[in-house]
């Protein structure tokens, strides 16, 4: 199998290195604008299975060239591009899969493609970071177990093994993506309706070992394709879970309108978006650097099995890869792409068309393979008389 990595950001340079593990993959085109941050990253790998290509994301004909090399599209870009790629994956014929992102319809849209998908005999699947991604599979893994599902409850956050700072955070994955995540509302199930509540709101204490007392809030994107995957169920929701006091902390910052994308204000004449202001101000305060992170989820799915309340929870805590040093949501999100980007070019998975993680994942097999790279997703269940 041959499998094009498009972005040479962490997540694609670290699924790149799993991918060229794997003894049914045969080459891994590493492709990015920067040439040389991949060749950098190829020169220390050591591993002729890599190729490094030019890429272009605004250019159509250079995506569609690489796409014409490979069997499997794995798409670690912005998530501003995910839609043109899968758009243009089914243009070529070939499997494709995203990182996922908070952007308004872009799911939807790649979703809409499942018709021509299947006609061309392809699959692709969006969303699979962890949140949505990892979260999704194992919902749908948990939800598979029982006869019939009644609530389902998502806890993922991303933080630093020992918080610093104002915030107790660093970025992990995209500042861009946490002003969404913070300003959107975010979409729940309640009472067996779909509803909006603010993000950052109904903070709750959330523990884990070695971290203590925690907190969880709303945030936007996080439920993702699951409202329509499991329509009938009472109960869907979706928090972020982060250090206590962070919540309240960002909300004044969004309360202000200083993370909303249209707060423009005149500075001396110039027209500056109050955003990009904050992102410049945050950024070098938020940086991760050689800090260790963390990555903790846990997902909770409600029901009845053989007439019993039977719940499975599934639970993670898996921190930064001291040897490699890769982090914690690194190692989550980038393993994950690269097991499934296997599973359909293995024929693993083998329907066609375009699906959400938790209807065509296999989440027993997923379990097994994370495990195997070192993150270990522990499944538990309680049973009772319903």
């Amino acid at each position: 199998m041959k499998v094009a990595v498009l972005g040479a950001g962490l997540m694609g340079k670290e699924a790149a290195r799993d991918l060229v593990k794997s003894p049914n993959v045969e080459k891994v085109l590493l492709c990015d604008l920067d040439v040389g941050q991949a060749t950098m990253f190829k020169e220390r790998l050591q591993n002729s299975k890599i190729e490094i290509l030019r890429l272009d994301a605004n250019d159509d004909v250079n995506i569609l060239q690489i796409m014409e090399k490979v069997d499997v599209v794995i798409n670690a870009l912005f998530y501003s591009f995910n839609e043109k790629v899968a758009r243009l994956a089914v243009d070529a014929g070939v499997h494709s899969i995203d990182l996922g992102g908070h952007i308004g319809g872009a799911t939807d849209t790649v979703l809409s493609l499942h018709e021509k998908a299947k006609q061309k005999g392809i699959t692709l699947i969006p969303d699979l970071g962890v949140a949505p991604g990892m979260i999704n599979i194992l919902a749908g893994y948990g939800a598979s177990k029982l006869d019939e599902v009644s609530g389902i409850h998502l806890y993922v956050g991303g933080i630093p093994v020992k918080p610093e700072g104002i915030f107790g955070y660093n970025i992990v994955f995209s500042l861009e993506g946490v002003f969404d995540h913070y300003t959107d509302p975010s979409h729940v199930i309640r009472d067996g309706k779909l509803q909006e509540v603010e993000s950052l709101s109904e903070i709750e204490p959330i523990f884990f070992d070695e971290y203590g007392e925690l907190e969880a809030f709303h945030t936007a994107g996080g439920t993702s394709t699951l409202p329509k995957s499991f329509p009938n169920i009472d109960t869907l929701e979706y928090k972020t879970i982060r250090y206590k006091g962070h919540a309240d902390k960002f909300k004044l910052l969004v309360d202000l309108g200083l993370t909303n994308k249209k707060t423009i204000v005149n500075v001396n004449g110039n027209m500056v978006k109050a955003r990009d202001v904050l992102k410049e101000v945050l950024t070098p305060q938020l940086l991760l650097g050689d800090k260790e992170d963390a990555v903790l989820l846990r997902v909770i799915v409600k029901g009845v099995k053989e007439g019993k309340d039977t719940t499975y929870s599934y639970e993670l805590a898996t921190k930064k890869d001291r040897l490699s040093g890769t982090t914690a949501m690194a190692r989550a999100t980038a393993n994950t792409v690269s097991v499934v980007a296997q599973m359909i070019g293995n024929n693993v998975i083998s329907k066609r068309g375009v699906y959400p993680p938790e209807l065509i994942v296999p989440g027993e097999l997923y379990i097994r393979e994370m495990a195997t790279r070192g993150v270990d997703i522990v499944e538990s269940v309680v049973r009772g008389e319903a």
